[in-house]
């Protein structure tokens, strides 16, 4: 296997690189990031083109993105696995099956394919959710085998853990360079706001603005308000990902947060004084809480590679709450016309 070797000056001007899941959330602010930096060519398959859970689609896939070089086809330098079926604690329950055989169907095969076609890197993006119910806070990579993840969403979690099982096993047996970070939950401009599927920043927001525009006098959110979440700007994870990608080349995991914690009841309440609500907010403790406490140790990261989240939770916040006003108001025009 080939050593990854970075240019110091200008990292990425002759590397070509695949990112799965470019069209999502964090895709697009990865690749954004990417053609900041100058990537010599970037490759952002979207589902319609490659259905990662069909090892065939993957084969194909890596095949047609080979560049021609001294009469030999070579693969992609880096591949950046971003794709993922994810959703909020309602989609979870709903979909356990799905969560876990889409998931781990995508990242073994792509991983397994990438190794076998000579690709340099492949990052491996995972989840908070792998993460046991009871952890002590803040979470420490260490722990990760320490205890069964939250029920809600362990399916999904634990399909996203595998590949943590199958870095560490390629590098042991094929010398594979793959790394695979731990990102916490994200928020920021472009997230997802289907009610089905969302998480809870999109879901506070959209339920205080539509009810603050209909004149509701209160909101329901699932729960006590009890847990708490650590939050991480979407562009600062995206950054994360680029400083490994450029600076790590270990299989041991890496937590990718913010440091900061907050209660599901203070957040529900600094959203709605940030829209504007005013009514009441009503706690259904029918619905489940998830996972007590969400932390990271962050300290690895910085370590390691050099990343230090820079966005204010206030600041992305707000930028947040901007972004889905317009969309929202872009929408309605549309529909008007």
């Amino acid at each position: 296997m080939a050593n990854w070797r970075l240019d110091h000056d200008e990292p990425w001007l002759h590397k070509r690189v695949l990112v799965t899941g470019g069209g999502g959330f964090l895709g697009r602010a990865v690749v954004a990031a990417f053609r900041s930096r100058g990537v010599a060519e970037l490759v952002t398959p979207n589902r319609q083109q490659c259905d990662l859970r069909d090892g065939l689609a993957i084969q194909r896939l890596l095949a047609e993105t080979a560049q021609s070089r001294d009469g030999s086809r070579e693969p992609v330098d880096l591949i950046v696995h971003l794709a993922a079926h994810v959703g909020g604690i309602g989609a979870n329950r709903a979909h356990p099956a799905e969560f876990f055989y889409d998931n781990l169907m995508m990242g073994a095969q792509l991983m397994h394919e990438s190794w076998l076609r000579g690709v340099e890197k492949f990052v491996a993006v995972g989840t908070v959710c792998a993460y046991p119910k009871h952890t002590p806070v803040p979470f420490k990579e260490e722990d990760l085998w320490n205890g069964y993840p939250e029920e809600t969403n362990a399916p999904y979690g634990l399909a996203k853990k595998m590949l943590l099982v199958q870095s560490g096993a390629y590098r042991q047996q094929y010398g594979f360079n793959s790394i695979f970070l731990l990102p916490v939950n994200l928020y920021g401009p472009g997230d997802n706001y289907d009610p089905a599927s969302s998480h809870v920043i999109p879901a506070l927001i959209q339920k205080a603005i539509e009810a603050q525009q209909a004149g509701r006098d209160h909101i329901t959110v699932w729960g006590d308000g009890s847990p708490t979440r650590e939050f991480l700007y979407v562009d600062d994870c995206a950054e994360a990902i680029l400083l490994a990608a450029e600076r790590y080349n270990d299989s041991e995991p890496v937590n990718i947060g913010s440091a900061a914690e907050i209660s599901i009841r203070d957040l529900a309440t600094l959203i709605a004084t940030a829209t504007g609500f005013d009514g009441r907010i009503v706690w259904d403790t029918s619905k489940p809480n998830g996972q007590p406490r969400r932390k990271l140790d962050v300290s690895r990261a910085r370590l390691r590679f050099g990343f230090e989240a820079r966005t204010s939770f206030e600041y992305g916040l707000k930028e947040t709450i901007r972004w889905y006003r317009a969309a929202a108001e872009r929408q309605s025009s549309a529909v008007v016309r």
